[in-house]
C-alpha cells in the first residue's frame, strides 16, 4: 500500500511463476515451496493429506515469500509471526550468491530477511512446519472494553484448544468489542467443503461495506447483517476451510472514487485499555470512515531483527475507507501521524507494509535496529541494488 515493491526506475521480479512445491514431508508435517507460491496453492496440495498452514494471515491470496518478507501474522492463539514457523530460506543476493539461511546458518541475515521488505535479497525458496487440519467451532460473545484483557487472558490464552480469536471493534465509539473464537471441535461440519472455492461471488460483501461508509445510520445494518449473522449462526468447519478466505470479499467495485486501506498498531497487553481508547478519540475527531478495528494477540517476537512485537501485544488492525485523491491521502496522513505518536508512547510500534506516512524519525523511533539492519544490507549489497519506496524513505544511504 506504500511502494514496498516498487522503486522507481526499477527492474521488478514477478515471483508467481515461482510457485511449486520443492518437497513435502507429510508425516513430519513439513514443506519446502518456491517463494511465489500462494497460501492458497499450498493449501491444495497438503488438504489431501489433513495437513493445514500452522501461521498465516486470514486471508489466502498472498505469496508465501511475500509473507515472510512482512513477517505476517494472524489470528492463531499463542503463535506470533510467520518467522516461529519458518525453518530454512534460500536467498539470492545482489552478487549472485544463492545462500541457505536458518536459526543455526547464518543466523543474524535470517533474522534480518524475515520481516525485512525485500531490501536484502530475493527469498526464493521457504521450508515452513505444517500442522493438523482438524474441525473447528465458532464461538462469539459480547465483551466489555475494559475487561478484555483478562477475558483474553482468563478464557483464550489459557485454553488450549481454541486455534483462532479475534475481536471486532465496531465505529463510532469502538467500546463493544465482539470476540470471535475458534475452538478445536468434534462437532459436526456445517460446511462440507474443504476449501472456500475460487471465484464466488462477494457483490453482497462489497455492498454491505459500500453500505457501512456511505449511508447515514448503518448501526442497524451492522448489526442485523454482520453482528447477528456471527452471534446466532452456527458455524463448524475444518481448518483449512476457515484459513482459505479469499481478499476479493473485500473488494471495492471500483476504485475511481475511493478505496479501502489497512492500518496496524501494536502495542503491549498492559497498555490495550488506553490505546484503544485514544485511538477511538482520534478517529472520531477526524471523522474517518473506518468499517472496524480488529484486536489480536501475539507473544513477543524473538527472532525477526525489525520485530513489530518486542514483548506480548496487542494489535489493533484498522480497516477503513479513503477517497481515491492526493488531497484525502494528505489528510489521512495527519491522523495517522497521530495514531503513530500514540502507539510509539504506548511502547509499541506501528506495521510497515502500509502507506508511508510515518516520519523518518517516527519510524526511527518505532524500529531501532534498523541501524543493525543497515549494517546487514552494506554488507551483502553494498551498491543498494535492492530497493523499494519504503527503504528509499526510511533507510539512510550507506
Amino acid at each position: 500500500m506504500g511502494g514496498q515493491i516498487s522503486a522507481t526506475g526499477s527492474l521488478h521480479l514477478d515471483m508467481r511463476g515461482m510457485n511449486g512445491v520443492v518437497w513435502l514431508d507429510a508425516s513430519r508435517r513439513r514443506v519446502r515451496v518456491q517463494a511465489g507460491m500462494t497460501w492458497r496453492e499450498l493449501q491444495d496440495v497438503i488438504d489431501p493429506h489433513d495437513l493445514a498452514v500452522k501461521i498465516m494471515q486470514s486471508y489466502s491470496n498472498f505469496s508465501i515469500g511475500g509473507s515472510v518478507s512482512v513477517n505476517c501474522h494472524g489470528r492463531y492463539v499463542g503463535s506470533g509471526p510467520v518467522v516461529n514457523s519458518v525453518r530454512a530460506l534460500q536467498v539470492a543476493f545482489a552478487d549472485g550468491r544463492v545462500s541457505e539461511l536458518s536459526r543455526e546458518h547464518n543466523p543474524d541475515i535470517f533474522r534480518a530477511i524475515a520481516g525485512g521488505y525485500g531490501g536484502l535479497g530475493v527469498i526464493t525458496e521457504v521450508e515452513l512446519d505444517l500442522d493438523e487440519n482438524c474441525v473447528i467451532a465458532r464461538k462469539c460473545e459480547r465483551v466489555a472494553l475494559a475487561e478484555y484483557p483478562a477475558f483474553f487472558r482468563e478464557k483464550i490464552l489459557s485454553n488450549p484448544r481454541i486455534l483462532l480469536h479475534n475481536a471486532d471493534l465496531a465505529p463510532p465509539s469502538f467500546d463493544r468489542p465482539l470476540a470471535v473464537t475458534w475452538v478445536v471441535s468434534d462437532r459436526k461440519l456445517t460446511e462440507p467443503r474443504r476449501l472456500v472455492p475460487r471465484g464466488l461471488n462477494y457483490a453482497r460483501e462489497q455492498n454491505l461495506i459500500w453500505a457501512l461508509t456511505e449511508l447515514p445510520a448503518t448501526h442497524w445494518l451492522r448489526e442485523r447483517y454482520a453482528d447477528d449473522a456471527l452471534l446466532n449462526t452456527e458455524a463448524v468447519v475444518l481448518r483449512n476451510y476457515e484459513a482459505s478466505l479469499d481478499t476479493a470479499s473485500l473488494e471495492p467495485r471500483t476504485r475511481v472514487f475511493s478505496t479501502y486501506l489497512l492500518q496496524e498498531y501494536f502495542v503491549p497487553t498492559a497498555s490495550f485499555l488506553p490505546f484503544a481508547r485514544k485511538m477511538a478519540a482520534i478517529l472520531k475527531q477526524y471523522n474517518v470512515p473506518a468499517l472496524n478495528i480488529s484486536v489480536r494477540h501475539s507473544p513477543a517476537d524473538t527472532t525477526a531483527l525489525l520485530a513489530w512485537a518486542q514483548t506480548d501485544v496487542f494489535s489493533f488492525v484498522l480497516y477503513y475507507k479513503q477517497r481515491s485523491s492526493k488531497e484525502a491521502d494528505e489528510a489521512s496522513r495527519r491522523w495517522t501521524s497521530q495514531l503513530i505518536d500514540a502507539a510509539i508512547a504506548a511502547g509499541g510500534r506501528y506495521y510497515l507494509p502500509y502507506r508511508l506516512h510515518a516520519s523518518p524519525d517516527q519510524f526511527r523511533r518505532a524500529y531501532p535496529k534498523v541501524t543493525e539492519f543497515l549494517r546487514i544490507k552494506n554488507e551483502v549489497d553494498p551498491d543498494n541494488r535492492f530497493r523499494n519506496m519504503l527503504w528509499e524513505k526510511y533507510l539512510p544511504r550507506a
